[in-house]
């Protein structure tokens, strides 16, 4: 039995590479290449580094990357809040207006 005409031109030829078919989708993630400068501060560059993971998401799931993100930044602050300064000069903290 021979093969139809059809049946052949479906088959690849050997060694021939074929890129696959992949239809637009504009909700699929795509990189912001935004520039991530770090800050020195270990906390707020963990929290620059979360950003990219944005990045291999679709926009659906942004608000969690974001809230975890602000969420860091906000403890990063509040712990500067927290740390004592250098204590005030003597007879400055007493004294009240004039």
């Amino acid at each position: 039995m021979s093969e139809s005409a059809s049946e052949e031109e479906a088959v690849p030829e050997a060694g021939a590479e074929h890129a696959p078919v992949t239809a637009y989708d504009p909700a699929a993630p795509a990189p912001l290449n935004v520039p991530r400068t770090p800050t020195g501060n270990a906390e707020v560059d963990a929290g620059l580094e979360r950003l990219a993971d944005t990045d291999h998401l679709a926009t659906d799931g942004h608000l969690e990357v974001y809230e975890d993100v602000h969420r860091g930044l906000r403890d990063a602050l509040t712990a500067l809040d927290a740390r004592p300064g250098p204590p005030a000069p003597a007879g400055h903290a007493a004294a009240g207006p004039r």
